[in-house]
């Protein structure tokens, strides 16, 4: 190789390892660049991190909202400064901050919005009375909360983690599909939530219920689902757990005698809007596969979200000759109880006239 040749060789040499440099100069400040904020001007942004979101779903998450500039380069930063144990909760970002001041506030375990809203959920409500209540003091609306409780796709990604939730919730004509689950407990909710976070904390409480009596659940010759319905029966019926318990023994005996339930709660339901309690009384004969004057055996789900002491009532039911029984709605509420329809006559003629 002559003199001239090996001085070429050397020059291309040069320059390649010139724009090399060169390159890897522009991506670095280009990496850089991408990881400072998006804009100068100070803009909130509020953050909700829920259950099962990752460091690489919230960077994407941030990108296509307009918080960070780039994904890629947010999740390699935050893969290199250990930055990825990211708390649940809700957060106050701002547009102006780098995405090491995000993250960096994403892993403070006092990072998150700690203003607590208090929902105390009373045993026996309809799913839209609590879409009412927790969309009171929450950031979510009720109509939201009742769509995502009808919401096929949505009951379906979360069935897995939730046993108790079978195919019996798409039953036709089911006014909404987790009636009867969200359990009635107190709650506290981040004031700027989502509707799956709200879903997810209330069936997590009925998971806890669920797997508390599972033993008595399998033993059952009832599906879950039926399960459920008979306590929500009970529930609006009773309320206290030894009437309760009496009370579900009655369904138990009608059902194995052939015997429809004739629960003028049903028929509550049924009618979705009343104004009084008696309207359940004269309209045995509503055309609803909720009425069970209609129809016969358990209906098609429950009619409201019973309490534990329900939920008991049916799995540990105490076994009676009752196969009648009535409230004293005009007195102290007192339940009298018969074997014999004629004595459920006399108990009627006797309280409710």
């Amino acid at each position: 190789m002559t003199k001239k040749t090996k001085k070429k060789t050397k020059s291309k040499l040069l320059l390649i390892t010139v724009g090399f440099i060169v390159m890897l100069g522009g991506a670095f400040f280009w990496y850089q660049n991408s990881l400072g904020p998006i804009q100068s001007t100070s803009q909130e942004f509020v953050l909700v991190v829920e259950k099962g979101d990752t460091a690489k779903s919230i960077a994407e998450y941030l990108a296509e909202n307009g918080v960070i500039k780039n994904a890629d380069s947010a999740y390699i930063y935050v893969k290199e400064a250990n930055l990825n144990n990211i708390k649940i909760g809700t957060y106050h970002l701002d547009k102006s901050w780098s995405v090491k001041e995000i993250f960096t506030l994403l892993n403070d375990l006092n990072g998150a919005d700690r203003t607590d809203i208090k929902v105390t959920i009373p045993e026996g409500l309809w799913a839209k009375q609590i879409a009412d209540k927790i969309a009171e003091v929450t950031s979510v609306t009720a109509d939201e909360l009742l769509i995502l409780w009808n919401n096929e796709d949505y009951l379906r990604s979360i069935m897995d983690d939730y046993p108790f939730l079978t195919e019996d919730i798409f039953n036709n004509g089911l006014k909404v599909k987790l009636e009867g689950y969200l359990f009635p407990e107190t709650y506290y909710f981040y004031a700027n939530t989502t509707a799956s976070s709200i879903t997810e904390k209330m069936l997590d409480q009925t998971e806890l219920i669920y797997e508390k009596y599972k033993e008595a659940f399998d033993d059952s010759d009832y599906t879950i689902h039926e399960l459920f319905t008979l306590a929500s029966i009970t529930q609006f019926e009773a309320g206290d757990i030894d009437d309760d318990k009496i009370v579900s023994g009655i369904w138990f005996n009608r059902l194995n005698a052939g015997m429809a339930l004739q629960s003028s709660v049903t028929v509550c339901y049924a009618l979705y809007d009343y104004d009084h309690w008696s309207a359940c009384e004269v309209n045995a004969d509503l055309d609803s596969p909720y009425n069970t004057y209609k129809y016969a055996g358990i209906p098609i789900g429950p009619i409201d979200n019973p309490g534990e002491n329900a939920i008991i009532s049916v799995l540990y039911p105490t076994k009676t000759d009752y196969y009648y029984f009535i409230a004293d709605v005009y007195g102290d509420g007192t339940i009298y109880y018969a074997k014999t329809y004629s004595e459920h006559l006399a108990n009627i003629n006797k309280y409710l006239k």
